[in-house]
């Protein structure tokens, strides 16, 4: 999945320089809306791991605290797919930022799981319909 395409499906964590490519070892400018009406909050974390169309995982930093995400999609099967998200949280300052921020973050990423099958399904689909149109017209 492009980059340049995250913020027409995911309303809670986005691009927020997407001509910037992603690379392992670079800060990526992103932006988070917990819930869907809030101000949306900037940062830059570390791109620590980046396997095209399979995972990408990220730490940000601030004094007394960091987190670490990983984001993988596994195939299982022509139709099925398996995403993942895992978050961890250390330092000092974690147990006092989690207790304010933990249910709305759990709540933004089940929004963006179920935004990103859709998308992808959609996408799929449309692709299968093209296909079929294709191998009709031979």
């Amino acid at each position: 999945m492009r980059k340049d395409e995250w913020r027409r499906w995911n309303t809670f964590l986005f691009d927020g320089d997407p001509a910037l490519a992603i690379h392992q070892g670079r800060e990526i400018f992103l932006s988070i809306r917990r819930l869907e009406d809030d101000e949306s909050t900037d940062f830059e974390p570390l791109i620590t791991l980046v396997q095209p169309h399979v995972c990408l995982r990220w730490v940000a930093k601030m004094p007394g605290f960091k987190s670490e995400h990983s984001f993988e999609i596994q195939d299982l099967s022509p139709t099925r797919t398996l995403y993942t998200h895992q978050e961890r949280f250390r330092g000092t300052l974690s147990n006092i930022f989690l207790p304010f921020i933990r249910q709305d973050e759990k709540q933004g990423m089940r929004r963006m799981a179920r935004q990103l099958k859709r998308y992808v399904e959609h996408r799929e689909y449309r692709q299968y319909r093209r296909d079929q149109r294709a191998r009709r017209d031979r």
